[in-house]
């Protein structure tokens, strides 16, 4: 998955739970400039952020090892 695949997923996830992204970014202790970079693909998260953001939103990571 792209970084901008992964902005566009966090963003629909986000609006569909009705979050702003101020709030968004207090819940998973990131800053509103972290989400918002990731959110238009800008910028590549840590583990850690991607991790903190996707369990507020409610959403799994998978790892996908290609051959």
């Amino acid at each position: 998955m792209l970084v901008s695949d992964l902005g566009k997923a966090i963003k629909q996830r986000r609006k569909e739970l009705r979050i702003t992204q101020p709030h968004l970014a207090e819940l998973a202790e990131v800053s509103t400039n972290t989400l918002y970079k990731l959110e238009r693909g800008q910028s590549n998260p840590s583990l850690d952020v991607l991790n903190k953001i996707v369990e507020v939103l409610g959403m799994e990571l998978k790892l996908e090892v290609k051959k």
